[in-house]
């Protein structure tokens, strides 16, 4: 095992979990087991391996750019408080 109740008891204070001390070897084991695979996968040699955003060769479902709504814009200045040269004008909050 590469690490020992003690390290699993620091890291818990670290990381401040309760671990109980009926648990400590199990997750001594269990945290062995993780940077077992970590080393392992640090040993494989992935320079020839593409990065990928997804697992499965899926591409980004994109609906089309179209206008669908008419313009508003007068309408919604029109109800406004304050409206100056086509922009809400708005009280000022920082001195």
């Amino acid at each position: 095992m590469l690490l020992t109740t003690n390290d699993v008891k620091k890291i818990a204070y670290l990381a401040r979990l309760g671990i109980e001390d009926h648990d400590l070897e199990a997750f001594t084991h269990d945290l062995s087991n993780m940077l077992n695979l970590m080393t392992q996968m640090n040993s494989i040699n992935t320079d020839e391996v593409e990065p990928m955003a997804h697992p499965l060769p899926q591409s980004q479902r994109l609906r089309a750019d179209n206008v669908t709504e008419t313009n508003q814009r007068e309408h919604f200045q029109h109800l406004a408080p304050h409206v100056e040269d086509g922009v809400y004008l708005v009280p000022k909050v920082i001195e």
